[in-house]
């Protein structure tokens, strides 16, 4: 069982794809040396995916911890916000659990009317002086 390393760099001041070009060669020769079996790139219209398959989980977690690699993290397009690791498959590996359906309404369910205005009162003061007098 391969335990697997994602990396999602979203775009920022520059497109990922760059990114990508710059570091992907160094990340992949880093992964190798260091016990990937396996590498996926995934480019999205968000930014560029990585996914790697260890042997060992120690593996993994040796080549995170890197110099060449924290250096290409440290590169990202965007610092901040742009960058996700997490153990386990990429975004678009889909759900552990596929989607329950949504239920439809019934065919004999019915749209409620629209509320009609709300009633006026219009109150002048020869109507009722006791309305119009201030209380104390």
């Amino acid at each position: 069982m391969a335990d697997w390393l994602s990396i999602e760099v979203l775009d920022g001041a520059f497109p990922a794809s760059q990114w990508r070009y710059a570091h992907g060669e160094a990340l992949i020769e880093a992964a190798v040396t260091n016990g990937a079996s396996h590498w996926e790139w995934h480019e999205h219209r968000w930014g560029v995916l990585l996914e790697l398959a260890f042997e060992r989980e120690g593996a993994r977690d040796s080549f995170r911890d890197l110099p060449a690699v924290q250096a290409a993290l440290d590169a990202v397009p965007d610092p901040v916000a742009g960058l996700l690791i997490y153990r386990g498959r990429g975004g678009g590996s889909g759900a552990p659990s596929p989607r329950r359906p949504r239920l439809t309404p019934p065919a004999g369910a019915a749209v409620l009317p629209e509320p009609g205005p709300e009633p006026m009162i219009e109150l002048d003061s020869d109507s009722d002086p006791d309305l119009m007098a201030p209380r104390h």
